[in-house]
């Protein structure tokens, strides 16, 4: 009966309990919205490079060797030399090593140099291998692998034409050696989607023709070299980015890692990708407790609303509250009918949330994928979700035992005072 009361009660002010209801689910979904964002950044960023044990790099800092080699987030500060490459791929505790040249760029997509090998060993949601799914992988010189993102973005097909731009910002095309789209690699939610990846060699040979970051005026080559000439000459790289290790047992990695940092010929820095990116979250970490708290400002500023709205309304309600009274409705039914009132609404506006949270997030999931490289999984609801509703509820009875209380109080005299 008290149900009934309180639907009926909550019909007839629609418009008040519908906004009220309203600013609860969108407080509600954009707490639930940046939990899952924040969870989802995460898994996405460890499934990115799942099978690697070591990223080795120039020296500078974990977090940036991580950032650029595998998000092609920033630059890299220096390079490795060829030498030291062939060093440490000759260690006994290596059981494959990938090379990886990064600094150029096609309409704003990065341009990655590598080895066939890439394709093989790159790893990502746990043991998944890369799929070209059209065309093939690199064959010739001027083959080129291009990611998903990129070929639906740009609009590529297999056998299209592309011209790799020399450094990230574009301002200069190496369009006297383009390339040809040899294979599409298949959607994978990785900064792959947004690569164009090429052999070592091509990478040595656009720049045959460059110094110190633009075209020679003179030297053995010349300016104009013809690609002809370029195909026979020797294009194994003098250095490269980043390289991508794999151990043959995993009790090894610690030891290589402790050789690589102690390397004498040049300075250089292996780090694992997991202990990284823990490095990375406790950067960030305060900025997400800072986003969690306002969201849960947020929750809370929308249970003051709906205390407030009921509050306001009980003036208006009196005579009704009497009526109750005086057809023999004790003071607590009257506690109980507010208590439900404001139960019924938080749990209708943690429902509609819920509902909006995952409608978001189905439409945020390929802009935040086409935008950032993030694949935010959309997975069936937790405990920790439900028990965010069952709280928001549980809070909104106890916030409206301020106006139940209230009304508690008013008397029989009190509510008939009302002049007709």
């Amino acid at each position: 009966m008290i149900l009934r009361l309180a639907t009926r009660s909550l019909m007839a002010r629609a418009l008040t309990v519908g906004l009220t209801v309203l600013a609860i689910a969108l407080s509600v979904a954009l707490f639930l919205g940046i939990e899952k964002v924040r969870t989802g950044a995460r898994a996405s960023f460890a499934d990115t490079i799942s099978g690697t044990d070591l990223i080795v790099g120039a020296r500078s800092g974990s977090v940036q060797l991580l950032l650029y080699s595998v998000f092609r987030i920033g630059n890299a500060t220096n390079n490795v030399t060829w030498d030291s490459y062939q060093d440490i791929a000759a260690r006994p505790e290596v059981d494959w090593i990938v090379p990886i040249s990064l600094g150029d760029s096609h309409r704003q997509f990065r341009v990655m140099g590598t080895t066939p090998a890439f394709f093989d060993r790159y790893k990502y949601r746990g043991d998944r291998d890369l799929v070209i799914g059209e065309g093939a992988g690199l064959n010739d010189l001027y083959d080129a692998v291009i990611g998903a993102d990129v070929a639906q973005a740009l609009g590529y097909a297999v056998g299209d034409a592309i011209v790799v731009s020399h450094g990230v910002a574009s301002f200069t095309d190496h369009d006297d050696q383009p390339f040809r789209v040899a294979g599409i690699v298949e959607k994978t939610g990785t900064p792959v989607d947004r690569t164009v990846i090429v052999s070592l060699e091509a990478i040595e040979a656009i720049h045959v023709d460059w110094q110190q970051g633009g075209v020679a005026l003179g030297g053995p080559a010349g300016p104009a070299t013809p690609v002809e000439t370029i195909r026979a000459m020797d294009l194994t790289p003098s250095a490269i980015t980043a390289a991508l290790v794999g151990v043959d047992q995993r009790t090894q990695i610690f030891g290589l890692q402790r050789w690589v940092n102690d390397y004498s010929q040049e300075p250089l820095l292996a780090v694992l990708p997991g202990v990284a990116l823990q490095e990375l979250w406790q950067i960030v970490g305060v900025a997400e407790t800072a986003l969690v708290a306002v969201s849960g400002m947020v929750v809370v500023t929308a249970l003051l609303g709906m205390m407030a709205m009921i509050l306001s309304s009980l003036n208006e309600r009196r005579r009704e509250m009497a009526i109750w009274r005086a057809m023999g409705a004790r003071p607590a039914t009257i506690l109980s009918l507010l208590v439900l009132e404001a139960v019924v609404m938080a749990a209708l506006g943690a429902i509609l949330g819920f509902m909006l949270l995952y409608a978001g997030l189905w439409i945020a999931q390929p802009l935040f994928d086409a935008a950032f490289g993030l694949w935010l999984p959309i997975a069936a609801p937790h405990a920790q979700e439900f028990a965010v509703l069952g709280a928001v509820v549980l809070a909104a009875a106890v916030a409206s035992l301020v106006p139940a209380l209230r009304a508690y109080r008013l008397s029989l005299a009190d509510g008939m005072m009302v002049k007709i």
